[in-house]
């Protein structure tokens, strides 16, 4: 199973990362397989495994959640074409390039905001991790 999250930008830009093991840890700590370095994310923020069938994803008992299509979860299987969002963060998994159509959340009226974040701490923001987990993300 190829497994990526695709990244959605403000000026609708995306960029894809691919998954570096069957587990991967997203947060903004160092030792974080994907590093995510903004205050709003926690250290450990969630975890996606993966086998040959299914990819679940595990909440770290983050401060702001972890959001599957707008709802917070503990823990879930996600599939692919399911919106997962991390701090202001959103991604898209794709799963064996499927779907192959690939168009941002459409937001829902009720659906709990992460606080915004100030320009200055997104500037020159990079996420890092194995092999091409790398994104500029100035234009958040």
């Amino acid at each position: 199973m190829e497994a990526n999250l695709v990244l959605f930008k403000k000026d609708g830009s995306q960029t894809t990362f691919s998954l570096p093991s069957d587990v991967t840890v997203l947060g903004r700590s160092h030792d974080c397989d994907l590093r995510i370095p903004l205050k709003i994310v926690s250290r450990r923020h969630c975890q996606l495994s993966q086998n040959k069938e299914a990819v679940k994803i595990h909440d770290l008992d983050s401060r702001g959640g972890t959001f599957v299509n707008g709802k917070r979860v503990n823990a879930a299987t996600i599939k692919a074409g399911d919106y997962i969002r991390i701090g202001p963060l959103t991604f898209l998994l794709r799963i064996n390039g499927e779907p192959k159509e690939i168009a941002p959340p459409q937001p829902a009226p009720k659906e709990p905001q992460a606080p915004r974040v100030a320009a200055d701490e997104l500037s020159g923001l990079d996420i890092e991790g194995s092999d091409s987990f790398l994104a500029e993300l100035d234009d958040l």
